[in-house]
């Protein structure tokens, strides 16, 4: 039987009160208590030589440790580390090197010393954020199938002021459909979409990043609200994750190019910069030849979208079996009399609730499940 490590003492002394008696073979008893017999053998001559008292824990720390540091030692590491405070074990490993060069202990030892004093910041770790959001899975065969949209960092300008370029790309074909120096808010992205849907129509899917105004990572599925609006359009969502500018990889090498060929090049106001962008956005989709297009442009093969937009709002369909409940202005919708808070992002649109059983409905907004509503417990649980 394995020893257990609550009753260790208790065990021990059970054994020797039988080994002591010689009623079971001693190999057997040992075998019994799952220890060998040189254990066994031990545990009894402890006994005879020092009663019960043998049995007690001894430190298993070596007598002596060749490899540990003096005390002089660890006095200068510490030293150099209090002249020092913002430099790390490295760093003071290497001067403490320089000034005892066949004395130097390891980095893992510095570190430690310096732990044990209480001489080292421990960061707290970050765990990322995680949790659903929108994903929409499209084959990239046509134009208008994805568009990727992005702000390009702040600029500053000649008066001393900022804006941030908003860029809209179509992935098949590379081109440019808008670029456009503005305020990175909702409002202004909505204007800028709109007159870009009204020149080129809408596309399947539009890719963005996690950022505002584009996501609410907050929120069910990083909904904001332009990401509502953009799907009471008929227009999916495509959210990258999280950190991982390389899932829009396509788009950040446009970003680069757009630094290298305007804004490191230019210094005027608002208006300057609006022209030298629109310049740039005409050269690179009609004159500029693309390796990944065969040495074509851009222009060569974008065509407009067939889905064309209409500044009339349209309520979203749903089955004819689905409960229909209108969010409210603080983010709830009432079933059986009862408020379920959803979120604030999807004020004043409609969601369909599906039945599952007698107790539970799904909630959904367009093709997009957002959760759950159970009724007995009068709670919405997100997916």
């Amino acid at each position: 039987m394995p020893w257990k490590e609550t009753c260790k003492m208790e065990q021990r002394e059970q054994f020797i009160r039988e080994a002591v008696k010689e009623r079971i073979p001693f190999r057997h008893l040992c075998a019994q208590y799952g220890i060998s017999h040189k254990t066994g053998y031990k545990w009894l001559q402890r006994f005879y030589e020092s009663g019960w008292s043998g049995f007690k824990e001894e430190s298993r720390r070596p007598g002596h440790s060749p490899k540990r540091l003096s005390e002089e030692t660890v006095c200068d590491l510490i030293r150099l580390k209090g002249d020092h405070l913002s430099w790390g074990a490295k760093k003071i490993l290497v001067i403490y090197s320089k000034r005892h060069p066949y004395n130097a202990p390891s980095l893992s030892s510095v570190n430690r010393i310096f732990k044990r004093a209480g001489l080292v910041k421990t960061r707290k770790k970050r765990y990322p954020k995680t949790g659903a959001r929108m994903i929409s899975n499209v084959e990239v065969a046509a134009p208008n199938d994805l568009w990727t949209m992005d702000f390009k960092g702040w600029w500053k300008t000649s008066e001393n002021t900022r804006f941030e370029p908003l860029t809209l790309r179509d992935d098949f074909s590379r081109y440019i459909l808008l670029a456009e120096a503005m305020a990175e808010n909702t409002e202004s992205v909505k204007r800028a979409l709109i007159k870009a849907f009204k020149q080129y129509g809408m596309p399947k899917v539009i890719q963005s990043d996690n950022g505002a105004p584009f996501a609410a990572r907050s929120n069910i599925m990083g909904l904001s609200q332009l990401s509502a609006w953009l799907i009471s359009l008929g227009i999916h969502i495509h959210l990258s994750r999280p950190g991982k500018p390389q899932d829009n990889g396509g788009h950040e090498r446009m970003h680069r190019d757009l630094k290298n060929e305007v804004q490191v090049r230019f210094r005027g106001d608002h208006k300057l910069y609006q022209a030298e962008l629109d310049i740039w956005r005409d050269e690179f989709n009609t004159l500029r030849p693309h390796e990944a297009l065969n040495m074509k442009t851009p222009s060569d093969l974008y065509v407009n979208s067939k889905r064309k937009y209409f500044d009339t709002e349209t309520e979203i369909d749903y089955p004819n079996d689905f409960r229909i409940r209108k969010v409210n202005n603080t983010g709830c919708i009432k079933l059986f009399n009862e408020q379920y808070f959803i979120t604030s992002a999807l004020r004043g649109y409609q969601l369909g609730l599906k039945t599952v059983d007698e107790e539970k409905l799904d909630v959904y907004f367009s093709d997009y499940i957002l959760g759950t509503i159970n009724i007995d417990t009068m709670s919405f649980a997100t997916v």
